[in-house]
């Protein structure tokens, strides 16, 4: 029987930086601990790293509140990055001048950032895997059957070699002479 690990997880909707900016520091903080993201986040020098450190501390002040409710024994020690997305968000149309009374547009891209932590599994946890042995007669019982095909394909190929070669030559026909 397996146990169920929850996430917990905080949203920042519509910021102000695009998706491919938020997750050059998203990808820091992936798969690391709580407290080591936050170290790495509040030294980052990117625009949006404050941002991702508030909602890092909002996930886990999340899963403290939740685990409280429902009377989950939680570590807070123990929890990490499971999931950090950076989506798009809808996009704002602008003009900008343009030289000869033209006008340029451009788009200003609005992010959503999804962060959710989850505890990790204990070592020596209740959690166990059980890996399921490779069956290995099967598979040589397939790979012979796959062979026959080949070999009929292979047959099938010479003898249509053999009947061109067989063919009679039969006459040519003589070229039309232009007059």
């Amino acid at each position: 029987m397996a146990v169920e690990t929850r996430e917990y997880r905080a949203e920042a909707r519509f910021q102000r930086v695009s998706p491919q900016k938020a997750r050059l520091v998203l990808d820091l903080i992936k798969g690391r601990g709580v407290q080591e993201a936050l170290d790495t986040t509040a030294f980052t020098k990117k625009r949006i790293a404050p941002v991702v450190h508030k909602l890092l501390t909002s996930a886990v002040d999340n899963a403290k509140y939740v685990a409280g409710e429902e009377g989950i024994d939680l570590d807070v020690d123990n929890l990490y990055v499971k999931q950090a997305l950076a989506n798009d968000g809808p996009r704002m149309k602008r003009i900008r001048p343009a030289p000869m009374g033209r006008a340029y547009r451009y788009q200003r891209r609005l992010t959503h950032i999804v962060l959710s932590v989850a505890e990790r599994e204990a070592a020596g946890g209740l959690v166990t895997k059980v890996e399921e042995p490779e069956p290995a007669p099967a598979k040589a019982g397939k790979a012979a059957k796959a062979k026959k095909p080949e070999a009929k394909a292979a047959k099938a190929k010479t003898a249509k070699v053999e009947a061109k070669e067989s063919k009679p030559a039969g006459k040519k026909k003589p070229a039309k002479k232009k007059s």
